[in-house]
């Protein structure tokens, strides 16, 4: 069987539209949809339900997307690991994280040593970057949460404590820490529920029997410090945020166990590691405990 047809089914069974799969793949519609036929005449069964321009994967399509999906991720997994066999410089990664900021000093390190390197790095949810791992469109994640699943490894990079940013002209600015039940009134800026910001508050707050005066949150982890510094309400930060001369802010310590972030990286069990994921992770790691140690 011809790969092609494969890699087209994958792409109208992502979209489940004719004409933006045609587009990712810069093919012509009917071109497409003649490749689709003719896979569905070889296979014997439909793969997707079709209600006049509308399209639909069916079970049998569903079953087959999921043995497709694995046979070509293994394909890919080998042209890789030959290409790092044979010592070639080029080479490619895709990282997920939840904040870009995390990784921005390290990358520019990495950058410098491989410049042939094509990284690519996605910001998402703690949710939408394990699909997109599981989906094989990702290498590695850098998570700020745990994660439980069999079928993914990890490794731990860092262990930091999260503070409390307030403006200096706040009323707590000059103590150097302070507990959850001081704070409870205070208006609150986090993220939304999928990213570890929120979760570390929800809990934090749940332990004293409280809830948090939350006043805005977002969808960007580091977006907190420089809401807190127009004097917006405060916020927790991770103790890197506070090495950043960004804003006009104050950081103390949090009288409260488990207030901190444990930052790991996060890859298949079953994916073939590329070199250039291999000395990505290295790198970065290397370079943010160094980081967290000046």
């Amino acid at each position: 069987m011809d790969l092609l047809p494969l890699r087209y089914f994958q792409a109208v069974a992502r979209h489940e539209h004719i004409s933006r799969a045609a587009a990712e793949l810069r093919v012509s519609q009917p071109s497409l949809s003649r490749t689709i036929a003719r896979l569905e005449k070889e296979l014997g069964v439909p793969l997707f339900d079709r209600q006049g321009r509308q399209i639909r994967l069916n079970r049998f399509g569903s079953a087959f997307l999921a043995r497709v999906d694995r046979a070509l991720a293994e394909l890919d997994d080998g042209r890789q690991e030959l290409s790092d066999a044979v010592g070639l410089v080029r080479g490619s990664v895709a990282v997920a994280t939840e904040t870009l900021l995390t990784l921005s000093g390290a990358l520019v390190g990495f950058r410098a040593e491989h410049p042939d390197v094509d990284v690519r790095l996605y910001q998402s949810s703690a949710t939408a970057m394990l699909q997109r791992l599981r989906r094989g469109e990702v290498d590695l994640c850098l998570s700020s949460q745990p994660v439980d699943d069999p079928a993914l490894e990890t490794a731990e990079v860092l262990r930091e404590e999260v503070l409390l940013a307030v403006p200096r002209e706040h009323p707590l600015a000059s103590r150097t820490s302070v507990g959850i039940a001081e704070i409870a009134e205070e208006p609150f800026i986090t993220t939304s529920g999928d990213f570890w910001q929120r979760e570390l508050t929800d809990r934090l707050f749940a332990a004293v029997g409280r809830r948090a005066n939350i006043v805005c949150e977002s969808d960007e982890p580091a977006a907190s410090a420089f809401l807190v510094s127009l004097g917006l309400g405060v916020g927790l930060v991770p103790e890197m945020a506070s090495r950043y001369d960004v804003a006009p802010l104050v950081f103390l310590h949090v009288d409260a166990p488990g207030c901190e972030r444990v930052l790991s990286y996060v890859w298949r069990r079953d994916a073939y590691s590329s070199a250039a994921a291999r000395r990505f992770r290295e790198h970065t790691t290397e370079t943010l405990r160094r980081e967290a140690r000046s």
